[in-house]
Parts: structure tokens; sequence; C-alpha cells
């Protein structure tokens, strides 16, 4: 992107489209989507995880169920019986319910997809923004929203470098997954914001094509 109205002038080849105003909206373009996006996969993984954990949850809550076979006598299981199956089975049920519902909609699936494709597309973009800047000024503009836009690719990458380990089970690499893709989007938020002025810079100093 561009900071001063000699940036919108070509510094060398002519790149046609890549240097206009059509070329100049793609990163920002692409980034509002992916902003959007980033917050529907992220909501898609806590789906995943709250379908993941609830089978722990089940578990755990069928553990306190009384033993009916320590009853010492007929009396004493069908009390037993019934206090479980107002409280505690209740519970299970619904919670097994929930688990149905989430596991009928694919959030695993859909995250992975989703993650995987952000993946791709905002690095791509995140080299397409500043290289479409070069392609105008012939040089870039180091600032806030340049370097904030490198450290939220390598958040990127390190939350996707914690997939194969999340997937033997290890509950630090859920965490490490987790809480990057959360600074990410803090980070994305702010980016939008920082990048707006930058925009409007575009938008005044490039014309179409």
């Amino acid at each position: 992107f561009v900071s001063t109205p000699l940036a919108a002038n070509a510094a060398g080849p002519d790149w046609g489209l890549f240097e206009g105003r059509t070329g100049s909206l793609l990163h920002p373009a692409a980034m509002f989507g992916m902003a959007a996006m980033s917050a529907s996969t992220a909501l898609l993984g806590f789906q995943w995880r709250r379908q993941r954990t609830l089978g722990d949850e089940i578990s755990a809550l069928k553990k306190t169920l009384p033993d009916l076979n320590g009853a010492s006598s007929v009396s004493e299981a069908l009390a037993a019986a019934q206090s479980a199956d107002t409280v505690d089975s209740a519970l299970i049920n619904a919670l097994t319910q929930e688990r149905k519902d989430l596991a009928s909609q694919g959030p695993r699936d859909k995250h992975f997809n989703q993650g995987s494709l952000l993946l791709f597309i905002g690095i791509a973009f995140a080299i397409e923004g500043p290289l479409n800047t070069y392609a105008r000024a012939g040089k870039l503009f180091p600032g806030p929203h340049l370097y904030a836009g490198a450290g939220l690719v390598v958040l990127w990458a390190l939350a996707a470098s914690m997939v194969p380990a999340m997937q033997k089970g290890n509950d630090t690499a859920r965490t490490v997954h987790i809480g990057a893709n959360v600074a990410g989007l803090g980070l994305f938020a702010w980016q939008v914001t920082s990048g707006i002025p930058i925009l409007l810079k575009v938008l005044e100093f490039t014309k179409w094509p």
C-alpha cells in the first residue's frame, strides 16, 4: 500500500492493472473477506473443541451414576435409579444430544478446510500487498501496518504447525494453536482499522483500471 502521492506513480516497468487501482484494491478486498472468514473459522474451531470435550464430560458424569449392583435391597436400588434418572441421566442425555447435533454439522472438517484456505489466501495476499506497493513506488513504506501484517503471518504459521501434535492429543499444542489464533484475530481487527487510512490514500492517488 501507499502512504504518499508519489507512491501512486509507477517507479519502474509498466505493470499494467497490477499497479493501477484494480490491482491495489485486491489486497484490501481480500483482507476484509478474510477477517470475516477468520471469525467463522474460529467459531468452527470452538464448536469442534466443544464436541470433542463433551465426550469427556459425559464419561465423567456416567461415573457418578449410582452402582445399582451394590444396593442391599430392591427399594434401595429403585431409589438410586430414580435419583440418577432425575439428575445425572437427564444431563447426560442433554449433553449426548448436543454432541450429536454438533457432529451432524461437521465442525472438525469445516474448520480444517477453512483454516487451510485461510492460510493459503492470507499468505498469498500478505505478499501481494507489498509487491503491489513496490510495483508502483519502487520501495516499501515500513510502519505498524506492514510489521503487524508480517506478525500475523507468523501467528498463522505457528497455529498451523501445532496441528500434527494436536492430532496426537497434545493439549499444549491445542493451547498454543488457540492462543495464536485468538491473538491473530485481535491483530487482524487492528490491521483493518490501520489499513483504512492507507486504503483512502490508494483511492485518492490511483486511477482505474
